[in-house]
């Protein structure tokens, strides 16, 4: 495999494995799958298309330039249940407590966005801090565009908010705004 294909691979081979092995085990050891698992048995075999993989934060203060964030704590896409098409995200918990930095943010209002334009449901599985203090008023920027499209998409597509860990914030704020909540 030529060098910049090699880097590549390896490239994606890290975003796909989280926050790495010690927090996964972190997170298996409290009896919780992780953010990848969950769409993978919330979905149809298969059928899951991940969205924005290699995204990263721009954010360098706090010692965030120099850290790996795979996704910037989020998986997000689209797929299918029973055959019928939905738009997903999963906030990893294993990256930086699943905290929302702006491209985290700029990740769910993509998908959110493409369940309002296809009138599909979305469906959030929440396991987060709340936001990156790291980034300041950037994670709160994020909030809002979240918040908005919450609004936005009220009453045309359903959304589905899953509540699966440690939750605080806008973490849950944005919950309270969707139409359906469960919480484990």
């Amino acid at each position: 495999m030529p060098p910049p294909m090699a880097r590549l691979q390896e490239t994606v081979e890290k975003a796909l494995a989280g926050g790495g092995p010690e927090r996964v085990q972190a997170q298996k050891a409290k009896g919780k799958f992780t953010a990848r698992e969950r769409i993978h048995y919330l979905l149809d075999e298969g059928s899951f298309q991940e969205l924005d993989l290699l995204v990263a934060t721009k954010a360098a203060d706090f010692g965030l330039k120099d850290k790996h964030i795979p996704g910037d704590g989020v998986i997000t896409g689209f797929g299918t249940i029973n055959g019928r098409a939905v738009c997903v995200f999963s906030q990893d918990f294993t990256v930086l407590g699943g905290s929302l930095g702006l491209a985290h943010a700029q990740k769910i209002c993509k998908v959110m966005d493409l369940a309002y334009e296809n009138r599909v449901p979305v469906i959030g599985l929440l396991d987060s801090g709340g936001a990156r203090i790291q980034e300041g008023v950037d994670s709160l920027d994020g909030y809002a565009q979240i918040f908005y499209r919450n609004v936005k998409c009220s009453g045309v597509i359903p959304q589905i908010s899953v509540i699966l860990g440690p939750c605080a914030g806008g973490a849950v704020y944005s919950p309270a705004l969707t139409d359906y909540v469960f919480m484990v």
